[in-house]
This record gives structure tokens, sequence and C-alpha cells, in this order.
């Protein structure tokens, strides 16, 4: 009976460790403006004379973009959308960029949930459509 009710605690240990470390991180729309604005835009502004705005798009296709991970079709930069916001790209610009700087150990899961947050609270079809600045 010992054994029964010792299982039983070491299940249910278990079972809540899991969920609570399973629940989902929503982003933090502010963060993901910050990184947004100082990284992505100045990046876009540098490299091909303009900008990439929330409000270029509707929330289902910043969510499709976002989930293809399909950044460069062209090939001419990283193809992977995630690449640049990953801890790798973060470090490689850490002297050129404070937010990269600033967001350095963020994970990267993490910050792809912020911007997430962000293209998607300032999206064309949202409450805020949001312009870089």
């Amino acid at each position: 009976m010992k054994h029964i009710v010792a299982w039983l605690i070491v299940t249910a240990t278990v079972g809540v460790t899991f969920a609570t470390s399973a629940q989902a991180y929503d982003g933090d729309w502010k963060r993901g403006r910050v990184y947004f604005r100082q990284v992505c835009t100045s990046c876009h502004l540098s490299t091909s004379g303009k900008t990439i705005s929330p409000a270029d798009r509707v929330k289902a296709d910043w969510s499709a973009y976002l989930k293809a991970d399909k950044h460069d079709v062209k090939g001419k930069t990283n193809h992977s959308v995630k690449y640049y916001s990953s801890r790798e790209y973060r470090k490689s610009i850490v002297g050129a960029n404070k937010a990269a700087e600033k967001y350095l150990d963020v994970p990267d899961a993490e910050l792809q949930a912020d911007i997430m947050a962000f293209v998607l609270y300032g999206a064309k079809d949202s409450d805020n459509p949001s312009r870089c600045q």
C-alpha cells in the first residue's frame, strides 16, 4: 500500500511539473515592438531602403509568414525568419545594435513569441494597426 501511495505522489508531482512548464508563453508585444523596430526595421531599411510594418499585413498573413519561417525566398540573406531573432544573430550584431545587446540573453522562443505578439497586435486588421517609426 505504501508503494502505491508513493507512486501516486510521484506521478502527481511529475504531472504538475510538466503541466506548469508546458504552459505556452504568450509573448510580450511591447518587447517585440522594441526588437522589431530596432532590429528588423533597421536592417530592412539599410539593406532594401524600405521598412516593413505590422500594418502591411493582416494577422493571418503574419501568422502564416512566421509559421513558414521563410525570410528571404531570393536567397540573398539567411532564409529563416527565426534566425534573425536567434541568439546567434543577436550576438553577431551586438556591437552595432542596442536592442540585440539588451535582449541577448532572452531565449529564442521567447523573443520569437514577442515579435509574433507585436505583429499581431499591430496588424492591418487589428484594433491597433502599427507603422514603423
